[in-house]
């Protein structure tokens, strides 16, 4: 580990007082219910962009979960960049959250946008989330430092590296259950919605002891190019994935054209599981019952 870190500046070991790899060179192992982030498991979160119904989430928990997610993903509260787009079902939603946790077995991860809803949130969730536009909320990540959960930690849409870890020694004052997730940053390129910095999951490896996960939903914008992404953020030394799956994304409420049809979601966990065998992250599929 000390050639690991000879060629990381002193400035840089100094600056990251709890995040550094100098702190942990073994790493870090986030557990939540069972499920391991960090170690030789590939970890999938998926589901829909925003709870907008139970219907909705039911079904797509149960896809989601028949093709080896291990985590349910959904949004009860939307920051959108208009206030005319959909927010969200704020507490109905979470309730349906935590209805189809209880169907399916799966621990939820949903956004909390505010030092006001920490505690609402809390009760509903298994990972709390905090959002791109939210990384540098200082107040509320000092609040979210308290809780003894996980925290899925996201990069913001233009922040470098140095801001990100720093960012994320607000949260590990208190809590040590911080997960780092890339999800693309704003560049000149207009063909993607963000440019999905894959350069970040070897690079905080390296500075950090945190675990790695990556969301190329948002990194891309576009359905076509979730699966690609995702097999490349796996071989690039990622310890999971963040996607957006919906059982019909043409009637979505957000993020439709970037969110996987359930057969879509099935194939890319197929060739996850491929690759997985030739790096050593195991991915478990579970077998199709036959009639």
């Amino acid at each position: 580990m000390e050639k690991l870190l000879c060629d990381i500046p002193a400035s840089r070991l100094k600056s990251y007082q709890l995040a550094g790899r100098q702190q942990k060179p073994e790493g870090t192992i986030v557990g939540v219910q069972g499920i391991e982030i960090g170690g030789d498991q590939f970890v999938v979160m998926a589901g829909p962009c925003a709870v907008e119904s139970y219907d909705q989430l039911v079904a797509t928990a149960k896809i989601v979960q028949s093709s080896g997610a291990t985590i349910l993903r959904g949004g009860a509260f939307k920051p959108r960049s208009s206030p005319f787009a959909f927010q969200g079902m704020e507490e109905e939603g979470l309730k349906i959250l935590w209805e189809a946790r209880k169907i399916t077995g799966l621990p939820v991860v949903t956004e909390v946008m505010d030092t006001r809803q920490v505690e609402l949130v809390n009760d509903y969730t298994d990972i709390f989330q905090i959002g791109s536009r939210n990384m540098q909320n200082f107040p509320l990540l000092k609040e979210i430092s308290k809780a003894d959960k996980p925290v899925l930690f996201k990069r913001g849409l233009g922040a470098t590296l140095d801001e990100y870890l720093q960012a994320s020694e607000y949260i590990l004052q208190g809590n040590e259950k911080v997960i780092l997730c890339e999800r693309g940053i704003r560049t000149f390129e207009t063909s993607t919605r963000n440019t999905l910095d894959l350069n970040a999951i070897p690079m905080l490896k390296h500075l950090s002891h945190l675990p790695v996960i990556v969301d190329p939903s948002h990194g891309t914008g576009h359905r076509w190019m979730v699966g690609p992404m995702a097999r490349a953020a796996m071989a690039a030394g990622a310890d999971g994935i963040l996607v957006e799956v919906h059982h019909n994304p043409e009637e979505a409420l957000c993020d439709g054209h970037q969110s996987l049809h359930p057969e879509e979601f099935e194939r890319m966990m197929h060739d996850l599981q491929v690759i997985g065998e030739a790096i050593g992250k195991k991915i478990l599929i579970p077998e199709k019952e036959t009639a």
